[in-house]
């Protein structure tokens, strides 16, 4: 695997690191020389130091992220991927409980891990942040209420605190991916799936090493002059 950015020295936190988008993020940052840790709900088999626990829960990210620091002295980077895509129903059939297990891991879960790292980047004047966003966030999906609404959420995340360290030397951006080959999508009905693919004008779905390399370049000290932002990754659906 070939990586355009040198992170050497660098220590980073993956949440939702084990699988998808998030794994391949960790071997593209291992591969370019970064110490990287996993936060994810199962770490068997996971390389490295790898620590198990709930993104919803503020404890578990506060308690990881203590853990991170101890063990590799800081964290320069975080990539914050770990989400569920929900159930395939509409708006009016959604129950409490599943817009509440949604908005908990995607949004409340972003949340918490921004909080528990900026205060260390700030205090040593520097940090990447990028957040796992969705193109859903920007149009919304039909029979995803939950879903869009929280990568809204995230989306305008990004927004806020970027704007809000732009002068700490913490940069905070995030991107939006169409469908992407991951286990993510295997729990989508065949209608949903159909839906997102005959949008993406190049016809196929994307695969983790591409956003990967994405979420590198925006982790890296190559990008020095965006903040806030978000960065289409689509296929050419979100040409916005």
């Amino acid at each position: 695997m070939s990586a355009a950015s040198d992170f050497s020295g660098r220590c980073a936190l993956v949440t939702g690191g084990a699988s998808g988008i998030g794994r391949a993020t960790v071997a593209r940052l291992r591969d370019a020389g970064a110490e990287v840790a996993v936060f994810d709900r199962v770490v068997d088999g996971v390389d490295g130091l790898a620590i198990a626990g709930d993104v919803s829960s503020s404890a578990d990210v506060n308690a990881a992220v203590a853990r991170v620091e101890s063990e590799l002295g800081r964290i320069d980077i975080l990539v914050n991927s770990a989400g569920v895509a929900g159930d395939s129903m509409r708006t009016v059939d959604t129950p409490d409980e599943e817009w509440r297990r949604v908005m908990a891991v995607n949004a409340d879960g972003t949340f918490y891990a921004c909080l528990a790292v900026v205060p260390g980047m700030v205090s040593r004047g520097y940090g990447r942040i990028v957040l796992v966003a969705s193109i859903a966030g920007k149009e919304g999906n039909p029979m995803a209420p939950a879903y869009s609404a929280s990568k809204a959420a995230v989306i305008a995340l990004a927004k806020v605190l970027g704007k809000d360290l732009a002068r700490t030397g913490v940069l905070v951006n995030c991107i939006t991916p169409a469908v992407i080959e991951t286990p993510m999508i295997d729990g989508l009905s065949s209608e949903h799936l159909e839906y997102m693919v005959e949008r993406i004008p190049v016809g196929r779905v994307g695969t983790p090493d591409e956003v990967a390399a994405l979420i590198c370049w925006l982790a890296s000290d190559e990008c020095t002059f965006s903040t806030g932002a978000v960065f289409d990754i689509s296929g050419g659906r979100a040409t916005y």
